[in-house]
């Protein structure tokens, strides 16, 4: 059975092996054994917080096949970004020129550094292996956060954003960051994106230009692909926008790739997903007909989630689990559950 569950520091070789096939541009994977060590280290203490509202936590979890033991994927809620670390973003704008005595009017595109989305949740580092992207498990994968931010709306922001990964070739090489290396930087796609990872962004703040930069200004290259998405992203992007976010205007500021955005209650999961108390049938009779729900137990450091299909008794706001089910949750008769169709 494929289950999801927090993060532990056992996992360390499938999360380093996972960073080294996420590959250039997933900057929440840096290939370094410190690093990954502290994520999963800070990981493990938010799941143990009392918490009342957001703050610095960071929730990591995998996906794990129960039949191997392998642990086949990974991805995180970050609770309020920017708190310890500035959180940067392009704001994309628009700069009016005009003059009536000559009659033009020009309209030019713009992008300032900004950081208006400090302190909101972000959802971020999916990555599923190859072999198991089948039975929606990448859905599931991405959709389960969203159940358990429901169950524990208190440790997240009303805002949720997600950084989509932008166009880059498969040497890791960015247009966009082409240009800004040209001009300001002095180093590759690579270096800026790795030494980003592992928490070193002073740099941005040091070298970034300070004013809105002329789209107009940047190479054709670079210019194509602000708001654009890396192929193997799309899938991510359309998923999320069934859920409900959307692009505001922001773009990341290595690749250009969209940040998108959406209420926290207004996440389709957040809205639609069901609390059900838990009973257990495993009789031939019980014909699970329902087809196939996420669910996940309402526990934190616990918490454990799959997909199977179910039994339910809407009026008595109860659901049927067959017993493996239940043992893959970690719960028992009586226990409650949080459901959503899948």
């Amino acid at each position: 059975m494929i289950i999801i569950r927090p993060i532990q520091i056992t996992d360390y070789d499938a999360l380093h092996r996972m960073a080294i096939e996420s590959g250039h541009g997933f900057t929440s994977l840096p290939v370094n054994e410190t690093l990954l060590k502290k994520r999963i280290g800070h990981s493990e203490e938010s799941f143990k917080k009392s918490v009342t509202q957001p703050g610095s936590e960071g929730y990591l979890f995998v996906m794990e096949d129960t039949e191997t033991g392998e642990v086949v994927g990974t991805s995180g809620i970050e609770a309020a970004v920017g708190l310890d670390d500035a959180f940067y973003t392009y704001r994309l704008g628009k700069v009016v020129h005009n003059s009536r005595e000559l009659n033009i009017y020009n309209t030019v595109e713009t992008l300032t550094l900004s950081n208006d989305y400090t302190g909101v949740t972000e959802i971020c580092t999916l990555f599923l292996g190859e072999n198991h992207r089948k039975n929606n498990n990448g859905r599931f994968l991405s959709r389960f956060r969203f159940l358990f931010i429901a169950e524990h709306t208190e440790r997240f922001d009303d805002t949720v954003i997600a950084e989509m990964r932008g166009v880059s070739d498969e040497h890791g090489n960015s247009p966009f960051w082409a240009w800004l290396e040209e001009h300001f930087f002095s180093m590759d796609f690579p270096t800026a994106d790795y030494l980003t990872g592992i928490g070193k962004k002073v740099f941005i703040a040091e070298l970034m230009p300070k004013y809105p930069i002329y789209v107009n200004l940047l190479n054709k290259e670079a210019q194509q692909v602000i708001n654009k998405v890396h192929t193997n992203t799309v899938p991510a992007l359309r998923l999320l926008e069934a859920e409900g976010f959307a692009r505001r205007g922001y773009v990341d500021i290595f690749d250009a790739g969209p940040t998108v955005e959406v209420e926290r209650d207004q996440i389709k999961t957040v809205k639609y997903s069901k609390k059900c108390q838990v009973l257990i049938n495993d009789s031939d009779d019980n014909v699970f007909s329902e087809g196939k729900y996420i669910i996940c137990n309402t526990r934190i450091e616990s918490f454990r989630a799959t997909q199977a299909p179910l039994l339910l008794r809407k009026t008595a706001q109860q659901v049927v689990l067959s017993s493996a089910v239940a043992e893959a949750l970690q719960v028992v008769e009586g226990d409650w559950v949080r459901i959503v169709k899948n």
